[in-house]
C-alpha cells in the first residue's frame, strides 16, 4: 500500500514508542521519475520530471531546544545530533542527508529549532527514483515548519539548499532536478525545468495516461565514473564548437542543424555525446508541446527516441535496461518507454493507457526474468502532488 493511502498510523505508533509523546505534524517528500530529458541538466538544458505517489514521510514534534532526535523505520536506527554541532556520520549514512539540510538552511540564515522525528519511505533506495531528494525535502519542510520559517525561502531556494546539502555535506554531485520536482511537483502535472535559469513551468499531464516504472535491480555502479567521463566529453564538444559558435556557453545553446554543420570539428565519440544532448533538449520541448495537445502517441515517440539516443549515442544503457524497455513496449496500450536516470541500471519508465498498467506489468514479469534471471519490481503511478506539511 502507498503511504499516501493510509500508512501514517504505524509511523505515529512508532513515534509514541520512541519518544513517549505524539507527533503533531507530518512532512512528505515524494520521489520522482524523469519522463524525458536525461543528461541534459549539467549541459544547462531542459528536464521534464514527474512527482510520484511514493514518498518519504517524517512525522515530527518541535522541541524547545536545539536537539534533534530521529528514528528511521527502515534502518531501525536512532540518531541524535545538535544543530550547533553538525558532523558527517560514517556509520549511519542516512542521517547525513538530514544533517546536511539543517546545515544548508542555517547557512541561509534560518534560525532552526530542534525536533523529534520518525522517518519512513517507500521510494526504493538505489533505484534512481530519488529517495535521497525525497528525504532532503521532507527534512527541509519539517525543520522550516518547526521553526515557523515556512515563508522564509522560495520554493527554488529550498530546492537549492537541499541540493547544496547533498553536494557539499553528503558529498554527492547531484543536479537540481530531483529536489525541484519533489518540492514543486503538482498532481496531474509534469514539471518543465530550465536547468540554466531555474525557471519552471507546470505542464498538464493528461488524465488518460499513466506511468509504469520497471526496476531492473541491476547495479548502477558504473554510472558514477561514466557520468564524469560524459560530462568531460560534453565540455570538450563545447570548447571545439566555440571556435565557430562564439556565443555558446553550453550544449543548450547548440541546435541540431549547427551541430551537423560543424560535426567535423569533433572527435566521433564527442560528436555522438553532443548529438544526444542537443537532440534530447529538443525532444523535451517537443514532448511538452505534445502533452499540452494531449498527443500521447507523440510523447511515446519522443520517449522511444530518447532511449535509442541514450543507448547508441550516449552509451549509458545496458542489457538489463534494453530488455526492460523491450518488454514494456511489447505490451498493449504502451505508447513508449525509456530508461530513466543516469543509466546502466536502475529503472525504465513507460507511458501507458489507464487500465493497461497490469498488462504492462505482466509483460515485464513474463519477459524480464527469463532473459536476466532477475525478478524485477514494478511500480505504477500518476503524476503526484509535491512536498507538503500536514497536521496530524
Amino acid at each position: 500500500m502507498n503511504q499516501a493511502e493510509g500508512d501514517n498510523p504505524p509511523l505515529i505508533e512508532t513515534f509514541v514508542q520512541q519518544f513517549d509523546a505524539a507527533p503533531i505534524h507530518i512532512a512528505i517528500g515524494p520521489g520522482r521519475v524523469n519522463l524525458i530529458g536525461e543528461h541534459t541538466d549539467y549541459n544547462d538544458g531542459f528536464v521534464l520530471p514527474v512527482a510520484l505517489k511514493r514518498d518519504v514521510r517524517l512525522v515530527f514534534r518541535p522541541r524547545a531546544d536545539r536537539r534533534v532526535r530521529l528514528h528511521s523505520v527502515e534502518y531501525d536506527e536512532t540518531f541524535e545530533f545538535d544543530l550547533d554541532r553538525l558532523a558527517y556520520n560514517k556509520a549511519m549514512l542516512w542521517t547525513n542527508y538530514v544533517q546536511g539540510v539543517a546545515w544548508a538552511l542555517q547557512q541561509e540564515g534560518l534560525p532552526l529549532i530542534g525536533l523529534d522525528g520518525v522517518i519512513s519511505g517507500n521510494v526504493p533506495r538505489g533505484s534512481g527514483l530519488s529517495s535521497s531528494a525525497a528525504l532532503e525535502i521532507a527534512s527541509a519542510l519539517a525543520f522550516m515548519h518547526a521553526a515557523g520559517q515556512m515563508d522564509a525561502l522560495t520554493g527554488p531556494q529550498v530546492a537549492q539548499a537541499a541540493q547544496r546539502a547533498e553536494n557539499q555535506f553528503v558529498g554527492v554531485n547531484c543536479g537540481i532536478m530531483d529536489q525541484f520536482i519533489s518540492l514543486l511537483g503538482a498532481e496531474n502535472h509534469a514539471l518543465l525545468i530550465d536547468c540554466r535559469s531555474l525557471g519552471y513551468e507546470l505542464v498538464p499531464f493528461p488524465a488518460n495516461a499513466a506511468l509504469v516504472i520497471g526496476n531492473t535491480k541491476a547495479s548502477r555502479s558504473l554510472a558514477g565514473s561514466a557520468y564524469n567521463q560524459r560530462r568531460q566529453e560534453c565540455e570538450s564538444g563545447v570548447a571545439a564548437l566555440h571556435a565557430v559558435l562564439p556565443d555558446i556557453t553550453a550544449l543548450r545553446d547548440v541546435t541540431s542543424a549547427q551541430l551537423e554543420t560543424h560535426h567535423a570539428l569533433l572527435d566521433p565519440t564527442v560528436y555522438r555525446r553532443c548529438r544526444h544532448v542537443v537532440s534530447e533538449n529538443e525532444r523535451v520541448l517537443q514532448t511538452v508541446e505534445a502533452l499540452k495537445r494531449g498527443d500521447l502517441a507523440r510523447v511515446g515517440e519522443m520517449m522511444n527516441a530518447s532511449h535509442e539516443s541514450l543507448r547508441n549515442d550516449y552509451e549509458v544503457s545496458s542489457e538489463a535496461l534494453d530488455i526492460m524497455v523491450a518488454a514494456m513496449r511489447s505490451a498493449p496500450g504502451c505508447y513508449g518507454a525509456r530508461l530513466t536516470g543516469a543509466g546502466f541500471g536502475g529503472c525504465a519508465v513507460a507511458l501507458v493507457d489507464p487500465g493497461r498498467e497490469q498488462a504492462l506489468a505482466d509483460a515485464i514479469f513474463e519477459h524480464y526474468p527469463k532473459a536476466t534471471n532477475v525478478w524485477p519490481e514494478v511500480y505504477t503511478s500518476r503524476a503526484a502532488q509535491g512536498a507538503r506539511v500536514e497536521s496530524l
